[in-house]
């Protein structure tokens, strides 16, 4: 959690290695192309967890393009970055949240097999990529962003392949919605806890300028 990560002081060595970079242009490629898919996939087959699911995707490859664009900075911009990337994953949990209301209230009934066909390939890509940012999920706000997005990820593909199962199941639209309901929640619970850790480094950053000008 935040209160065990947010100690480092500014001279914290930033995540500029080599293995760290390809693992997040790797990320990338692959969120990049999910997107694509998921989206087109989603409006098709009308189902508020594959859209829900497919913008994570493009938050994913925001949030991997951003860690590129810090990795090697002072904790400060990193843990700006972090705080900017928490902030927005919040901001989409609560259009999902909207977003799955309104598909509620029109009633549309989701297509089963092409939700179950694309979960299974997203829930693919996912688990790929957090095996490869394992390794990576410890250390600043920045990096332990891109550890969280990529767990919710898998865990919200497994709940989209099981929506599918209940659409398929039940002949309605609810096992779909509740499934949205829980991917908006993590994406509300993953940017609160990017945020929090964030602005705790931020403000070990403050403290460390504050007592380096009060030693001057």
């Amino acid at each position: 959690m935040a209160g065990g990560c947010c100690g480092g002081s500014e001279t914290a060595p930033p995540t500029d290695d080599k293995a760290w970079r390809r693992v997040l242009w790797i990320a990338l490629t692959i969120n990049a192309a999910m997107f694509v898919v998921e989206i087109a996939g989603g409006v098709a087959a009308q189902s508020a967890a594959l859209q829900a699911d497919a913008l994570d995707f493009l938050g994913d490859s925001a949030n991997y393009a951003i860690s590129l664009g810090v990795a090697g900075l002072a904790l400060q911009w990193r843990a700006r970055a972090a705080w900017f990337k928490g902030a927005s994953l919040f901001l989409l949990g609560l259009w999902v949240l909207g977003s799955t209301l309104w598909m509620a209230l029109a009633g549309t009934l989701p297509h089963a097999e092409t939700m179950g066909a694309i979960g299974v390939l997203a829930l693919v890509a996912n688990i790929a990529c957090a095996i490869m940012l394992w390794r990576h999920r410890d250390g600043d706000a920045n990096r332990r962003s891109v550890w969280i997005c990529s767990r919710n990820d898998a865990i919200g593909n497994i709940a989209v392949v099981a929506a599918a199962l209940g659409v398929f199941g039940t002949g309605t639209a609810w096992p779909d919605i509740i499934v949205a309901v829980i991917l908006a929640a993590l994406g509300l619970s993953g940017g609160w806890q990017i945020v929090r850790q964030a602005r705790g480094e931020l403000a070990s950053v403050a403290a460390e300028r504050r007592t380096v000008r009060d030693a001057a």
